[in-house]
């Protein structure tokens, strides 16, 4: 039997995305809805989202202002992004590219994908602020401090960031 969660993938539709629309989802995940303890912990890393409606539109998801500007209302209501993402795709990593003020989407010749580049600092910036709602779950599922630094490692390791921090005794 796997420890892995089963996730959730959560759907978006535009009409919501234009809208800014995510109330279903609060409903159902809002801090108040949120169990707490042991149910709470299986649910880290249970969560990926995404937004439909967009696959005939060429341009890069984190490109488009309405799903940027969705991405970032949704974060400011829900900042949990940290402790529930899965972290085993690049999901997170497209919102939080949303989130982010200032990028720069670079083609290459002959590559279907886009790159894309931001300034660092403003990813660590908005890394740093998350930690504390990531936190404030972390408590609420009573969770000890090496689960705690387990967590954090892996979003270090998410977006290939060194993590210095020594583990807890």
């Amino acid at each position: 039997m796997s420890n892995a969660p089963e996730v959730v993938v959560y759907q978006f539709s535009r009409s919501k995305v234009e809208r800014g629309d995510f109330r279903h989802f609060l409903s159902l995940y809002g801090l108040e809805q949120l169990p707490t303890g042991r149910n709470l912990r299986q649910m880290m890393g249970a969560f990926e989202f995404c937004v439909e409606g967009y696959d005939d539109d060429p341009r890069e998801i984190h490109s488009i202002p309405e799903v940027r500007r969705f991405y970032a209302a949704f974060h400011e209501a829900w900042p949990y992004w940290l402790y529930f993402c899965n972290l085993e795709s690049d999901t997170l990593k497209t919102m939080i590219l949303c989130c982010l003020p200032n990028l720069t989407a670079i083609k290459v010749d002959g590559r279907a994908t886009v790159g894309v580049q931001f300034d660092p600092l403003e990813l660590v910036r908005f890394l740093g602020r998350d930690f504390v709602p990531m936190n404030l779950i972390c408590e609420r599922g009573q969770m000890f401090e090496r689960g705690i630094y387990d967590r954090s490692r892996a979003v270090f390791a998410y977006f290939d960031r060194p993590f210095d921090a020594e583990p807890p005794p």
